[in-house]
């Protein structure tokens, strides 16, 4: 088993992006996979309890069943897969602005693939969530235009003020985020994670368009740096 591979590396509309695995001895023979946008880390899948949390959490302040989600930003999968965990998904659009990260996942690159295409519940969509979301006329759901759905789940830029992709900055607006909202449910949720402590101007930001929101810290171990580390997922209610 050799210690690192690079998997695939093509350009994308915001530049090279690289999929790799590596094995750290230390850490036993499991492979660690990693996703770069040029010399910037992306996601790796040694750190995957927020992304699993923002699903979790954001699906827990929901009631009832049949439920139609939406994530923004496919990643290694595991926001995806941890939302098909709920028995009471109806279906799931994963919508990315890379081609590339799709084929990963629908070609099985990565572990979660199989598990995603194998889930008929599952659907990918490949565009911008961030046009799409402002965009309530027509929607997530090529298929469907209009379609509402019961929570929308963002994992795309590193926090509401660093972004992926400087063009993202515009989205986080009251106008913005409330032409989202519309394309929510009654008692629908949207939930977004992000790497920093709660940010009170977020905060503030949200509550101009939602009627609650609650900030979770996730903490997890990172053998790195020897010590817990912290990110956030806002839940918001409408």
């Amino acid at each position: 088993m050799p210690l690192f591979e690079e998997l695939d590396c093509q350009n994308s509309p915001i530049g090279e992006i690289s999929l790799r695995r590596r094995r750290i001895p230390a850490f036993g023979e499991r492979y660690i996979y990693e996703v770069k946008l040029g010399d910037e880390f992306l996601m790796s899948s040694m750190f995957v309890a927020a992304e699993e949390a923002l699903s979790s959490l954001g699906l827990a302040a929901l009631e009832g069943g049949n439920l139609d989600v939406v994530v923004g930003g496919l990643g290694l999968g595991y926001t995806a897969v941890e939302a098909l965990k709920d028995k009471r998904v109806n279906e799931l659009l994963v919508v990315d602005f890379l081609e590339t990260v799709i084929g990963w996942h629908k070609h099985e690159l990565v572990p979660l693939g199989k598990i995603l295409n194998s889930d008929s519940r599952n659907r990918y969509i490949h565009g911008s969530f961030f046009d799409l979301a402002v965009a309530p006329h027509t929607g997530f759901d090529p298929n469907q235009e209009g379609r509402r759905f019961d929570a929308i789940l963002l994992d795309i830029d590193h926090s509401p003020t660093e972004f992926l992709d400087q063009s993202n900055a515009g989205f986080y607006t009251t106008e913005n985020l409330g032409l989202m909202a519309q394309q929510l449910k009654p008692k629908g949720v949207f939930a977004m994670w992000s790497q920093n402590p709660p940010e009170p101007a977020f905060e503030a930001l949200l509550k101009t368009v939602f009627s609650r929101i609650e900030s979770h810290l996730v903490s997890f171990y990172n053998p790195f740096q020897n010590n817990q580390a912290r990110n956030t997922v806002y839940v918001c209610h409408v």
